[in-house]
């Protein structure tokens, strides 16, 4: 990591009035934390407003702003191709943020590198997911984050219907289709979910807290072991 790049992490570590001790930045930075307290001070001698000493920890004051962000050729070329490909195959809300990224990243921008980005002819169709599908995706990536366990109606690949509540787990994107990682509950293990196959999804009423062997983690530990997803698929 180029120590501009480690110098910002830290700020941005230490923003939101948290006490951060230097052990914690130094293993999360995988520097050592004699290079961290020296980072703090060339921070302090520059004027950014952090307090506290060695030892103890260190917080940044309210009100501090970093200056805007500058982009290389190739950064706003990755950003502008991942904004619009969010656009093109995500959830609507997800399709609204990147815009709004967009617009963001250009205000950030000086005049003379704005153009950039409608330079960049890298284009994604807008046709590939279907509005129900979108709705879909942001509804599960909503229930994902508050962890609510959902009810579905889902058709597998032979056409056979069932009905089961999940702990929704994860998304996936694989090109075309989206799937949903799940703990499910009427299998009691693991399963993935084509977003195309839900017929039906509603909210169960209540929520899930995690559990030993039951966690994204603990999925793709097993997704390695049997290196692929074939197995646990409906």
């Amino acid at each position: 990591m180029r120590r501009a790049d480690r110098l910002f992490q830290i700020v941005q570590h230490l923003r939101g009035g948290r006490l951060v001790t230097a052990r914690l930045l130094s293993e999360r930075l995988e520097v050592s934390e004699r290079t961290i307290y020296r980072d703090i001070a060339d921070l302090q001698s520059t004027g950014v407003p952090v307090d506290g000493e060695a030892g103890v920890g260190y917080l940044m004051r309210e009100g501090f702003e970093l200056p805007p962000l500058m982009f290389t050729r190739d950064e706003i070329v990755a950003l502008v191709a991942g904004a619009r490909m969010v656009r093109a195959f995500g959830g609507a809300t997800m399709a609204r943020a990147a815009q709004e990224a967009l617009i963001k990243i250009g205000t950030v921008l000086p005049e003379s590198e704005r153009e950039r980005i409608s330079r960049t002819e890298i284009h994604t169709p807008d046709w590939v997911i279907n509005e129900a599908d979108r709705q879909a995706i942001d509804a599960l990536e909503q229930a994902t984050e508050q962890r609510r366990v959902l009810t579905l109606n889902y058709r597998d690949e032979a056409g056979s219907a069932t009905k089961r509540n999940v702990r929704p787990l994860g998304l996936w994107f694989w090109g075309k289709v989206w799937t949903l990682v799940a703990w499910c509950e009427l299998r009691n293990d693991f399963r993935t979910f084509r977003i195309d196959r839900i017929t039906v999804m509603e909210d169960a009423g209540r929520t899930f807290k995690p559990e030993r062997g039951k966690q994204l983690a603990d999925f793709y530990r097993r997704v390695e072991l049997r290196e692929g997803l074939g197995n646990g698929h409906e």
